[in-house]
């Protein structure tokens, strides 16, 4: 399905975001350099923790509240509220008023906001586009999601440092003009039922009381709930793509030469070389992630699954072992190596491991494993100073090399079982 032939809220939301996206790259992997400083690593490591546990409760009623107030207006309610809490936290970091305090505050607002703007932007897909063409347009999404991560991070290393209250305000004009476009350019795509107004009659804290419960059901699956375990080890690794490793680069890379052309060199330090490293990260997954995929269909997912998580742990030796720019280039690649593996191929398990009539039940829960680690990464930056960096990598090697034992003993539960899997 060819761009041309989308929906016009599909079209609008593509180049909408993508504007949004680059301004938001811009500074957010800097953020938790920016509190560390601010609070120091071990208060920032449990101030970071607090702010996720919000976004998590706020992206499970998300559905909820798409459903009962529509796709459209939860758009536009969270790209205005996202918006109105950069432009506090540009306010907070101004050259008239410093206030980390007011800063995190309004950044764990955005947070909130971005967690209930996601699963109504999804939802409208599913609205709009039929089902055998929707993976085809969450891909162009999530391409122009990762060229947004190379080319914000570039931008941000350049400005990022001396103009952080500049980008925060940019950032609250993109999103608070997102919204406006949402409201002016699209329409509402929320189904109207008969039986809608059951849902719409239930309170928020029963609809999380009830998914709460849903999960506790499924998780009852043994197969299920090694790969959610694995899955939140195996995420406490590439987590730290924006809680230790901008923290650890910043502290360790000095300034040196990035490459030379006759009398000239490009010098980077600090945050401008972890804003290479992380544009280097988005431009290989945007680059690479349809190739690896289809390379890692032709071997059994057991071996993916497993290879993936040794293939992180390997990464995390190599980043910990340098400080030359280089050699966390490799390490990068490395890292997104093993990113890009397992990308392709960890929903189709979950579809073949759901029992039909609860497919969707178990995509809802299959997602734990990103909400569960984004709430404990951040205590890696703590550990950094209670332990060290190396001594933090290591934890992290073996967490990733157990995670690999897990998804092995994952499958060997999933064989019992006499289903058929592979490749």
């Amino acid at each position: 399905m060819k761009i041309r032939d989308w929906d016009s809220n599909l079209k609008v939301r593509l180049f909408a975001e993508a504007a949004m996206n680059i301004t938001y790259w811009m500074f957010f992997p800097f953020l938790s350099i920016y509190f560390a400083d601010e609070f120091g690593k071990s208060r920032a490591g449990f101030l970071l923790v607090f702010s996720q546990i919000f976004s998590v409760i706020a992206n499970l009623l998300g559905g909820y509240c798409a459903d009962r107030f529509g796709r459209k207006r939860m758009m536009v309610f969270s790209s205005i509220g996202q918006g109105l809490s950069f432009f506090v936290f540009g306010a907070a970091s101004s050259p008239w008023l410093q206030s980390p305090w007011l800063g995190f505050i309004s950044f764990a607002f955005a947070g909130i906001f971005g967690s209930l703007y996601w699963p109504a932007s999804q939802a409208m897909v599913a609205d709009v586009v039929d089902e055998k063409q929707r993976s085809g347009v969450f891909a162009v999404f999530y391409t122009s999601l990762n060229i947004a991560v190379v080319i914000g991070p570039l931008l941000g290393a350049i400005f990022y440092v001396q103009y952080r209250f500049q980008l925060l305000l940019l950032a609250g004009v993109v999103c608070i003009a997102l919204g406006f476009v949402l409201t002016k350019w699209t329409r509402e795509t929320a189904p109207v039922s008969k039986g809608a107004t059951s849902s719409v009659s239930e309170k928020w804290y029963d609809v999380l009381k009830n998914q709460l419960k849903n999960y506790k059901q499924i998780i009852k699956d043994r197969t299920f709930l090694l790969f959610i375990i694995a899955g939140v080890l195996a995420g406490q690794t590439f987590m730290q793509l924006d809680m230790l490793l901008p923290v650890y680069i910043k502290d360790v890379v000095k300034e040196q030469s990035l490459f030379s052309i006759g009398g000239w060199s490009h010098i980077v330090a600090g945050e401008q070389a972890f804003g290479i490293v992380l544009a280097e990260n988005g431009f290989l997954v945007a680059m690479f992630t349809v190739a690896v995929t289809k390379w890692m269909s032709r071997y059994y997912e057991r071996n993916v699954f497993v290879l993936s998580s040794i293939v992180y742990a390997l990464s995390l030796v190599l980043f910990s072992q340098t400080e030359w720019i280089w050699g966390l280039i490799l390490a990068m690649a490395v890292f997104t190596f093993a990113e890009l593996m397992g990308a392709g191929l960890q929903q189709s398990f979950v579809s073949k491991i759901a029992p039909p009539h609860m497919r969707g039940q178990y995509f809802a829960a299959s997602s734990l494993r990103f909400t569960i680690s984004r709430t404990i990464a951040p205590l890696s930056i703590p550990m950094t100073v209670w332990i060290g960096y190396n001594w933090t990598f290591f934890v992290l090697f073996i967490l990733a090399l157990f995670s690999a034992a897990l998804y092995w003993l994952m499958f060997y539960t999933f064989e019992k079982k006499s289903l058929k899997w592979g490749p």
